[in-house]
């Protein structure tokens, strides 16, 4: 390739990279979203649910990082075209940078927190600075007008390259001075440690007590929550097995999933939780006059819809919170009103059966997690839990609306991408220790994991070991440990005899009304995978 051609490509990349880089300092300069954001969010909502759904497949709770890197990426590789079209006639290049901007401020000003004027602004200062950033290395090196005016070189008249070089250089230099000041204005703005650390949190009305477990043999989740009756020992504490997940999941090792590429900064002061709709009263709260209200205190599993059998999009916590049946009664919820809609603050949404919220389960508006304020990634400074739901259809991270409606009125967001309205925690169970595709020691073996009933705990595990080219092997019953409450998972244990060889251990886990979770596979979508959860495991001689 000859190497004009290389700098006129080089000359392209670098403009983008201004463009970018400025848009992110105008951006943090007027409290605007970045154009990458931007551009990346309208991605996210606009993305059909089957391309989506695989996304989330693919890469999990990557698919954040992946899709800006993506968008940079492109923007990049499109500068690499647009350098040597620029070349040619720079008309295009103008052209290019101007879609450039009209792109970044349609995106920004559809952000639910975004504004058409500020949008505008920034996308305007990334393409003028891109536009120039090309000219300038374009002309790079060469000879000035009679007038004193940068020419246009012609295809056959070009600067030298170390002029190109010292331009370019000094070009890149901008774009990472723009990009890091930025990145250091935008920061600042709401310093989350310092708000967390200021929030003091209610003490809650009732202490955390163990739950006993449901003893029907049929029987729904709402009904469960006035049958309940003690069918089993009482609980033991939590086991002392490496690998074994801790009944409490720390903060810092719980699953995030969301839909938010950069995490939304609240200032508490400004915060306010509207409650709207099919009310008598309509409601808004200060972020100290929610945390003002009685306040209840309740151990949690959730769990994520996305997650595979055996998978790890799962944790449990003792959340603090004020009861969402307390705050829908001081609104005043008409009898009509069949579907909750919470709002998050940039834009995302889940509907929930308003009759879900009134049953006696534990839902709240939390604000703490493991007796601390909420962590950023978890929804500060307040987000909705309802037990017994995957997150989907339930768990709102930094809520600012309730809104009350019907079903037949409101999709939320991931309905409109082809999931289930209606996302009840299915009975599952995982085998933690040991891991699968290990070499084992042969003898007393643990055997060991979670289980998980969504509203309907956990009453038993049995685990099936299947010694290899045996068709099916024996069940053996598992110890359980405590149970929080009735919507926590339960650790479990089998202490084994094992012999040498290969084989084939599954879970399986029975909820708390005599329901066990069922042998057929299924993936998560619509409503959440089923099926056992087996590993491989070696045992050899001791």
């Amino acid at each position: 390739m000859p190497r004009n051609r290389i700098r006129d490509m080089l000359s392209g990349v670098l403009a983008v990279a201004v463009a970018l880089a400025v848009a992110e300092l105008v951006a943090a300069a007027l409290g605007a979203t970045s154009l990458v954001v931007a551009v990346g969010d309208y991605i996210v909502d606009h993305s059909p649910g089957d391309l989506t759904k695989a996304v989330i497949e693919a890469l999990g709770t990557k698919d954040k990082p992946a899709l800006l890197l993506g968008i940079v990426a492109s923007s990049l590789g499109v500068g690499v075209l647009l350098g040597p079209a620029a070349r040619r006639r720079f008309g295009t290049g103008i052209a290019g940078f101007a879609f450039f901007g009209v792109v970044g401020a349609f995106a920004g000003a559809r952000l639910p927190q975004g504004d058409a004027a500020t949008s505008a602004l920034v996308a305007l200062a990334a393409a003028a600075s891109g536009t120039f950033a090309l000219r300038l290395l374009l002309a790079a090196g060469t000879s000035t007008a009679a007038g004193g005016e940068i020419e246009m070189p012609s295809e056959g008249a070009r600067g030298s390259r170390r002029e190109f070089f010292r331009a370019a250089a000094a070009v890149g230099g901008v774009a990472a001075a723009s990009a890091v000041v930025g990145r250091q204005v935008i920061v600042p703005r709401v310093d989350i440690e310092a708000a967390r650390e200021a929030v003091v949190l209610p003490t809650a009305a009732t202490q955390v007590a163990p739950a006993p477990i449901a003893a029907a043999a049929t029987v729904s989740e709402s009904s469960a929550l006035a049958t309940l009756a003690p069918t089993v020992e009482a609980p033991t504490s939590d086991f002392d097995i490496e690998g074994l997940s801790t009944l409490i999941t720390p903060n810092y090792e719980f699953y995030r999933i969301d839909t938010a590429l950069i995490l939304p900064r609240i200032n508490t002061d400004d915060w306010r939780l509207r409650i709207s709709g099919m009310v008598d009263r309509p409601l808004e709260l200060t972020f100290a006059e929610l945390l003002a209200m009685p306040a209840q205190e309740e151990p949690i599993t959730l769990a994520c819809v996305s997650n595979e059998v055996g998978g790890n999009l799962i944790g449990n916590a003792v959340w603090l919170g004020i009861s969402l049946a307390d705050l829908l009664e001081r609104a005043g919820v008409q009898a009509s009103a069949t579907q909750i809609v919470a709002r998050s603050v940039d834009g995302f949404t889940v509907g929930i059966p308003t009759e879900l919220a009134l049953d006696g389960r534990a839902s709240m508006v939390a604000v703490g997690m493991n007796g601390d304020p909420l962590p950023l990634d978890h929804g500060f400074p307040a987000r909705m839990i309802i037990p017994g739901l995957y997150g989907y259809v339930s768990a709102t991270k930094w809520l600012t609306e309730i809104e009350l409606t019907t079903q037949e009125e409101f999709n939320a967001y991931w309905i409109r991408r082809g999931w289930a309205k209606e996302g009840p925690i299915k009975t599952q169970s995982r085998v933690d220790v040991p891991r699968s595709g290990k070499t084992v020691d042969a003898g007393r073996v643990a055997v060991a994991g979670v289980a998980w009933g969504g509203l309907r705990s956990v009453r038993a595990v049995q685990i099936r070991v299947t010694p290899k080219g045996e068709s099916e092997g024996q069940w053996l019953d598992a110890s359980l440990g405590e149970a929080l409450s009735q919507s926590t998972w339960r650790q479990w244990v089998v202490e084994w005899d094992a012999r040498p060889g290969d084989y084939r251990i599954e879970v399986r886990g029975t909820d708390g009304t005599g329901e066990t979770q069922t042998e057929v596979r299924r993936p998560p979508d619509p409503d959440g995978a089923t099926g056992y959860h087996g590993i491989n495991v070696k045992f050899r001689e001791a």
